[in-house]
């Protein structure tokens, strides 16, 4: 089982993500592959595999993308060879995407694979508060480009089989929890 979990930058997919495999052990995730910088305490092949441009198109021209987009002007992907892999050891996939790579993945993917689809909303001030204090700096630039966002990933909700307001992470967690036990148990039934 594969669950994609999106929102705008932001909206808490990656700290939610954290807290959801320190709590399931039959929960993991694999990283995307991208062309930007790792931020400060990224570590390469956790998160992300950091590849150059170069690189990037080189897999694109390769063909060793499900899917990849630009996103806020950089690249990121989701390998074949290591959604394959991971899905060979039988636990649940977790992975944060952006709506245009859910859309792709659920193309591609839905006749052969249960994905369960999560969309993270969280009001644009509150958004623009949390891009505003992040550990890592953002400049008024990229935070105008993260918001300038906002509304087409807004439009995207009705491709999602959830949407949950992030208001309250031990809630959010919660839920999201719950609902990968139980889509998990409705698929192995």
């Amino acid at each position: 089982m594969l669950v994609l979990l999106s929102g705008v930058s932001g909206a808490g997919k990656d700290t939610i993500k954290n807290e959801l495999l320190k709590r399931m052990n039959n929960l993991t995730t694999m990283p995307s592959y991208t062309d930007r910088d790792p931020r400060p305490g990224e570590e390469n092949g956790k998160i992300y595999n950091f590849v150059t441009t170069e690189e990037f198109e080189t897999k694109i021209k390769e063909g060793e993308f499900y899917e990849y987009s630009v996103h806020h002007e950089h690249y990121y992907g989701t390998s074949k060879k290591i959604l394959n892999e991971t899905m060979k050891n039988g636990k649940i996939i977790i992975k944060d995407i952006e709506v245009n790579g859910t859309e792709n993945l659920l193309k591609l993917l839905k006749n052969d694979t249960k994905i369960v689809t999560i969309f993270l909303r969280v009001p644009k001030e509150e958004l623009r508060r949390r891009l505003q204090h992040r550990v890592e700096k953002a400049s008024i630039k990229e935070i105008e480009l993260r918001l300038n966002r906002f509304d087409y990933e807004e439009s995207k909700i009705g491709i999602y089989d959830y949407v949950i307001k992030n208001d309250d992470l031990e809630k959010t967690v919660q839920i999201i929890e719950t609902i990968i036990q139980n889509e998990y148990k409705l698929e192995n039934n």
